[in-house]
This record gives structure tokens, sequence and C-alpha cells, in this order.
């Protein structure tokens, strides 16, 4: 089967002969029919830059959506024909790393229920591996797993209806927690970018306010919102100097969020302009067993109208036409979330 990975030196290639994924009596083989490219993770690990990453080549892909072919002997919570979130293969060939492996044309999800119930305990990627509706559309549904980590994040950071929001950054991940702050009642909810065409996208997510950071002062444009600070501040993005701005525009016993997974691993914070009381909040690798627990309540929201993923993505790919994704993110081609299909 073919996969796509990088190399050592970050040049990237479709290998065209990787063996099929072997599958165990708890898991099922899965056909992908597309992949969500992830601008933060993908990219780190092409150029060296994800923590915990370091051995080369690796089997890119991690946003996957596909159906179930084949299963083993004790999966009883998948059927074959099934629309599945999340697959990963982590038994990659030898000689090669598991970017989590979803551009490729199969992979594998693990029956973590079934695991559970013959009292064996699951990994934890095992939970996030959740069936969708039959009839969810199977390119658009990528972008499911961005709104399943977005709000199993929010759960983390303890955001809190009435409570005032600043996010940086309006990509897919900024604009979905735009979203779903407004959607748990949060407000006032402040939008940052440095495109008008990002911050009339976050206007339509409901954003009570927004700000293009290239025309105005951020500081000062946010305390003429809240003239006391905001209670949250976040990085969507991955900006290390984000920090700082943030610690200009929150409250006392505010809290400053980091969700967006910066190259950058040092930043000297500057804490001069700021309460006294403040709390730094890193999350930037959510628990698959709690977007597991995002997954019925993003479902719920998609059927009833009110979330559409389509609203999100930009660019669809086939997977022989991989590369001009990552030759977009190279070039700095404004995007949304791009999506590859198989």
């Amino acid at each position: 089967m073919k996969s796509y990975v990088v190399f050592e030196d970050q040049s990237c290639k479709t290998v065209d002969d990787m063996p099929m994924p072997k599958y165990g009596e708890y898991d099922a083989l899965v056909k992908i029919e597309s992949c969500g490219v992830c601008n933060g993770t993908d990219t780190k690990i092409i150029h060296g830059d994800f923590k915990g990453i370091d051995t080369y080549p690796v089997v890119l892909g991690h946003e996957g959506v596909g159906r179930v072919v084949e299963k083993g002997s004790k999966v009883t919570n998948f059927e074959i024909g099934d629309l599945v979130l999340m697959p990963y293969w982590s038994d990659v060939p030898e000689g090669y790393t598991s970017g989590w492996g979803t551009y490729s044309e199969y992979n594998i999800v693990t029956d973590a229920l079934a695991q559970e119930k013959d009292g064996i305990i699951p990994a934890d990627f095992s939970y996030g591996q959740r069936k969708l509706p039959a009839d969810f559309d199977p390119v658009s549904s990528a972008m499911i797993i961005t709104f399943r980590e977005v709000l199993s994040t929010m759960k983390r950071f303890g955001f809190e209806s009435n409570k005032s929001l600043v996010v940086l950054g309006m990509g897919p991940v900024g604009l979905s927690f735009v979203k779903f702050a407004k959607l748990s009642g949060m407000g006032p909810v402040i939008a940052i970018d440095i495109t008008d065409e990002k911050l009339e996208l976050a206007k339509k997510q409901g954003a009570d306010h927004v700000i293009n950071s290239t025309k105005d002062d951020i500081a000062e444009t946010v305390r003429k919102i809240c003239p006391d600070g905001v209670d949250f501040s976040l990085d969507a993005v991955g900006v290390s100097s984000f920090i700082n701005t943030s610690l200009e525009i929150i409250k006392p016993d505010a809290k400053v969020c980091v969700y967006g997974i910066s190259a950058n691993m040092t930043q000297l914070v500057d804490w001069s302009k700021c309460p006294y009381n403040w709390t730094l909040h890193f999350h930037q690798f959510p628990s698959k067993k709690a977007e597991s627990e995002a997954h019925d309540q993003i479902v719920n929201w998609i059927k009833a109208g009110i979330l559409d993923p389509n609203d999100y993505i930009s660019h669809v790919y086939d997977f022989a036409d991989i590369d001009k994704a990552f030759d977009n993110i190279k070039n700095k081609v404004p995007t949304m979330k791009m999506v590859v299909k198989f």
C-alpha cells in the first residue's frame, strides 16, 4: 500500500510498497477515506521540531476517517462498513517511526470497550477511535478531530459561561474555540488575527469583537472592551510571544492558555504589565479519552445544523496531490483546514 513519509533531510514522498497494517483480535482494519492536514503537528514533524519524535523516517498523518473492511474475532463495537474516526498505525514496519500513519491507504482501530470488558487496559489512543453516523461525509468529517480536541481542551482550561475570552489566531482551531465558547455561553469573545478575511470568519462563528493586530493595538483595544481585563486569553496557533501579549490584557486571577504548538520551546516571560495573580496553563496534547467524551456533543451539534465542518475547510486534495497541501504551508498560502481524500 501507499503511505506518505518524511525523511531525516525533511524531504517527503509517497512510499508505494509499505506492507498492510497487521491487526489483532481486538482490532479492525480500516480503508482510509480522508485525512486532515495538521499545520501544527505535521509540519513540525517534517521540520524536526515536534517534541518526542526524533527518529526518521516518519509515517505521517493523524486526522483520519475511514471504513472498516475487516475485523478481529473479539471486536464487538465496530462492524464492516462502519465509518470510523482517528485510526492509528502504531506498529509501522521496522526502520520507520509512527507519526500515527494515517496518510496511508489502510490503518487500524482498536475496540477499547471490548478490551475493557475482557479485563484489558486499553491504550489511551484507542478511546478516541469512534464511529460516525453512516450519512456523515467522510471528507468533511476529518474536521471533527479538531472539533473534539478543542471542546475537550476547553474543559481542561476551565472555560466557564459568562467569562470573557480573547482568542489569538483565527485558523481552524481558533475559529473552533470562538464557536464553542459562544455555544458554551462565554462572552464577550474577542477574536484577534492579522487578516480581515479570517476576522470576518470569526464574526460568522459568533465573535463579539474582532481586532486586526496589524491595524490596532491589542492591549489598548481589548481594554476598551473589557476595562478590567479578560478572564481567559488563548494562544490558538503556537506563537510563543502571545504569552506576553496575553499578560497585558488579563484581569487579576485570570488564566493565560496555550494550545498552539510553537517550534520555539523557550520564551522570556515579562509579567511587569500584568496583575500580581495569574495562571499560565499549557495544554497541547489532548487526552484521547477526553476527546472521546466530547465526541457525542460534536456529532449532535452537526446533526442539529448548529455546526458545519465545511465552514472550516478551504482545500481538498487527492492523495496523489498531497504535496500541494504542504506547498501551501511552505509558501504561506492562506488556508483553513486542508483535507486529503483517498
